[in-house]
């Protein structure tokens, strides 16, 4: 639901600001006189605390700026330590557990955009985090009282992808009450994990463990499922999404429209299909891991067979389209290892008598999966490590066989030939076409060609796009345990937005003065997320903020060529103060304390 930008509070006329200046365990203090820096802001206007803590994010010194807060009545409050990108979240805490306004909180960067890029220049850095938390200073003295932005959020999710992470965040959904309607482009379910039998570690079933999961949803009232179909379009807000799908369906298109507050994108991947003669690929006998894993499967007990050809001996080649230059990606996918292993370890038990050669640049059998990897090699798979310049080479023979060239490095580098009956090249992940729901959903896509989320380890299924997660290989190759695991993680990030209700959303937006607003349009079209609207407001077009929508990106605001936008929390008024400190001639430095 769209809402107005509140007016902020008047900020009152006299400050009282608290500041701490961190020797960040000295990367701060090595190369930074934080002593001088903290007795040069003491009689800054505003400043009635000035400290510099060994930690400021320590337990302890958070409990010291709470009780300052308290006893000197602070209304603002300054830290001079490192990037926001870290602890902005915890200091804004203090200041909310010490009833001040946690938008009355400035964090100066004086670690990564100071004490680090000048280690060999102590006076530097001195006086270039004085002019910094100076200007921090300047900024919090002009800095309003705001207030989150609440919004209500619809109870229902998208799912876009019916593969086995989208499946399982959509049953996870309506466990905890939450309506999932489930798009998938295919005509059915179940993504790769559908198309295989055994799967490791468990041995089940991947077709039957799909089809488990598309009866549990077929018996849920609260699950809607529509295949055929696609995301293609977008509007609304965060928590307020209406999404537009298009059905195919009897060769025409029809349109529907979904109210949605969250979306959970898990769209899966495509296997790497190598270029013809790429390690012999388009020779009869060369097949891809996917092929491979479907024929074995498929295989009668005890015997394997090629197109009526009695399998005897089996080369896998790894890292084809993976860790490689063009042709190929240079990432591992991180899946293929074990993915092969535990196919050889199946042929093993459809044939104990058939050789198999596993020819690697490394085994990446991480975790429990070790142990498959010795007992693939105790039950006979012949391991050869070839160098990363001198990849394996396949060739057609003469009398219709298949051998393979590798230059074995485990043997002082001998060259071997091999004489095999089928040649399986191991690939690797790559990212699905996915281009027009890049364009619908506004998703960063890495330089791999996979989705972003936000922080690998802190926020590891948020997009930077409010309200849309991802989960599973559309973000980066992995195994069929770690997508459930991700869409899950999707799952409780939907529950925590939308079970309450409501969604409180930063207050650092744009906000337009309709008294000077021209009606120019150069920020509607300036806009990357639609915030900017026309509206009729005394007669003439005017701009208006959506605020729920609206990133507080501030690219709206240089191209205002009225002066008619402002940006909350980082207004023109509080900018220049703070570039007029940094840039302040007279700086004093006093001689290094202590």
């Amino acid at each position: 639901m769209s809402q107005e930008t509140p007016e902020p509070k008047a900020a009152p006329q006299q400050r009282r600001i608290g500041v701490y200046i961190c020797h960040c365990g000295g990367n701060i203090s090595d190369y930074v006189d934080v002593a001088a820096v903290r007795e040069a802001l003491k009689d800054e206007p505003g400043v009635v605390v000035s400290e510099s803590p060994v930690f400021a994010c320590s337990d302890g010194t958070q409990h010291d700026m709470i009780d300052d807060i308290r006893a000197q009545n602070l209304d603002g409050l300054v830290v001079a330590s490192c990037s926001p990108k870290l602890h902005q979240v915890t200091f804004r805490n203090v200041a909310k557990r010490a009833d001040l306004n946690q938008y009355a909180y400035t964090q100066v960067n004086v670690r990564e955009q100071d004490s680090w890029a000048h280690p060999h220049d102590r006076a530097g850095a001195t006086e270039k985090a004085i002019g910094l938390v100076r200007a921090g200073v300047a900024k919090t003295r002009l800095s309003d009282p705001l207030e989150p932005l609440r919004i209500e959020t619809v109870p229902r999710a998208l799912v876009v992808g019916g593969g086995i992470a989208g499946l399982r965040a959509a049953i996870g959904l309506a466990d905890v009450g939450i309506q999932a309607v489930v798009v998938e482009r295919e005509s059915r379910l179940g993504g790769w994990v559908g198309r295989f039998g055994p799967t490791f570690p468990d041995e089940a079933s991947g077709a039957e463990e799909v089809a488990g999961l598309v009866e549990q949803i077929k018996a849920r009232r609260d699950i809607t499922v529509y295949t055929n179909a696609e995301l293609t379009g977008k509007s609304g807000t965060f928590g307020n999404y209406a999404a537009q799908l298009t059905l195919h369906r009897d060769g025409s298109d029809k349109q529907l429209t979904v109210d949605v507050g969250s979306i959970i994108v898990a769209t899966g991947f495509d296997s790497y299909a190598p270029d013809e003669g790429e390690f012999g690929y388009g020779i009869d006998g060369v097949v891809t891991l996917p092929e491979f894993k479907e024929l074995v499967d498929a295989a009668p007990a005890g015997t394997l067979s090629y197109r009526g050809r009695p399998v005897r001996s089996i080369a896998y080649v790894y890292c084809v389209g993976s860790r490689q230059e063009a042709p190929g990606n240079e990432y591992c996918s991180k899946y293929c290892c074990t993915a092969t292993i535990h196919a050889s370890m199946l042929v093993s038990k459809l044939d104990p008598g058939i050789r198999q050669y596993h020819l690697h640049r490394d085994i990446r059998a991480y975790g429990r999966n070790e142990l498959l990897y010795n007992e693939s090699r105790d039950r006979g798979s012949i391991y050869l490590k070839f160098p990363d310049d001198t990849p394996p080479s396949v060739q057609k023979e003469a009398s219709g066989g298949l051998s393979v060239t590798v230059t074995d490095l485990l043997t002082e580098s001998r060259e071997l030939t091999l004489p095999v009956d089928l040649v399986v090249l191991v690939t690797g992940m790559v990212p699905r076409e996915n281009s027009d729901l890049v364009q619908v959903l506004k998703l960063p896509v890495g330089s791999d060609g996979f989705f972003n989320e936000i922080h690998p380890k802190l926020r590891p299924v948020e997009t930077v796009v409010d309200g849309v997660m991802i989960a599973g290989c559309c973000q980066s190759p992995r195994t069929v345990g770690e997508s459930v695991a991700a869409g899950l993680a999707a799952v409780a990030q939907s529950a925590a937005l939308l079970k309450k209700g409501f969604a409180e959303l930063e207050p650092l937006v744009a906000r337009v003065d309709p008294e000077k607003c021209v009606g120019s349009g150069e920020c509607l079209t300036s806009c990357p997320y639609d915030a900017i609207t026309s509206i009729e407001w005394d007669g003439r077009q005017v701009a208006t903020v959506d605020p729920a929508t609206c990133k507080g990106c501030g690219g709206c605001v240089p191209v205002c060529g009225s002066d008619a936008i402002d940006l909350l929390g980082y207004t023109d008024a509080q900018m220049r103060a703070a570039i007029e400190e940094m840039i302040a001639t007279d700086v004093p430095v006093k001689e290094p304390v202590g």
